[in-house]
């Protein structure tokens, strides 16, 4: 499929390093997304995909999966995303966001406060300030609000680009309309020699070279899936993404109905769950825990 855009291959360190920095984060929630409950276990035996997602049968076991973004105030490179939530169309007509086929198989529950740009605002920053965005990867409940941030730089595995513009993009929960625009794409390649370990995590690059905020690689999820690992004044916070939907699935390793690559997502798994088994006291935050979202502070630092 052909896009109006390739991106770059990322030069790191971005600018904005500052030597000993910590950032300050603030957990975002952009709307909810009405799911079966098949999409976070993967029900056993013959035919899991249609059994899993129950087409056609919304029942009262359906439930309500938060969608966030992460806003990230760094003291050298300003202020910057991870992921970017739902579009503000999203509120009155999911349909010039996800298209017609995907505003006819899912629901949402969003308010138009709850629009990035608007919780920005709130919080005192002018959406144009963002300098970066990190894309955990490109699936359309992550990269609905693209189109709101033109002037960023979107930072992401090249991995993830490549199959999300591939001819089975859309099977893969992709649309290109969504982050099919003419803006800085910067590709991480997680594979290039120069590219080292941290913690318990076999491939990580540090965004800024200042180690405030560091991309990790945890594909299976999607091939090019990618978690931000960021230091805060006392510890230190995870933000995995889908590459588990939620914090118990770590140590009960649950493998949900959506997968790309399921030996990687396990190593990736493995990965966090031995990372927080030497970091206990670290923040960890899954994109679609419905249980812990409630439960999080407006900010953390």
């Amino acid at each position: 499929m052909g896009v109006s855009v390739e991106p770059r291959p990322a030069e790191l360190p971005l600018p904005g390093g500052v030597e000993g920095a910590i950032v300050r984060l603030h957990p975002l929630l952009s709307g909810e997304m009405h799911a079966p409950p098949g999409l976070l276990e993967r029900p056993s035996g013959p035919l899991a995909l249609p059994r899993g997602l129950q087409f056609g049968r919304v029942n009262d076991s359906w439930i309500w999966l938060p969608i966030p973004a992460f806003l990230v105030e760094h003291p050298g490179a300003g202020v910057l995303l991870v992921d970017t939530g739902l579009h503000p169309s999203i509120a009155f007509d999911p349909a010039q966001s996800f298209g017609r086929l995907g505003a006819k198989f899912n629901r949402f529950r969003m308010q138009p406060e709850q629009a990035l740009q608007a919780q920005l605002r709130a919080r005192g920053v002018d959406p144009a300030e963002v300098r970066v965005i990190v894309m955990t990867h490109l699936h359309t409940d992550h990269a609905s609000g693209v189109s709101e941030f033109p002037d960023a730089t979107f930072v992401l595995d090249g991995r993830e680009w490549e199959r999300a513009i591939g001819p089975r993009g859309l099977l893969h929960g992709y649309r290109t309309e969504q982050f099919d625009y003419g803006f800085d794409w910067r590709a991480v390649d997680f594979d290039d020699p120069s590219v080292d370990s941290f913690a318990t995590f076999g491939h990580s690059v540090d965004l800024f070279g200042d180690g405030s905020v560091r991309l990790v690689s945890t594909p299976g999820h999607t091939v090019g899936h990618l978690s931000v690992l960021l230091r805060l004044r006392d510890r230190e916070a995870l933000l995995v993404g889908d590459a588990v939907y939620e914090r118990g699935a770590i140590e009960e390793d649950v493998m949900p109905l959506v997968v790309q690559d399921e030996h990687h997502r396990r190593r990736s798994v493995k990965e966090i769950r031995r990372y927080l088994e030497q970091t206990p006291h670290s923040l960890v935050i899954p994109s679609h825990d419905r249980e812990l979202w409630p439960t999080l502070d407006a900010f953390y630092e």
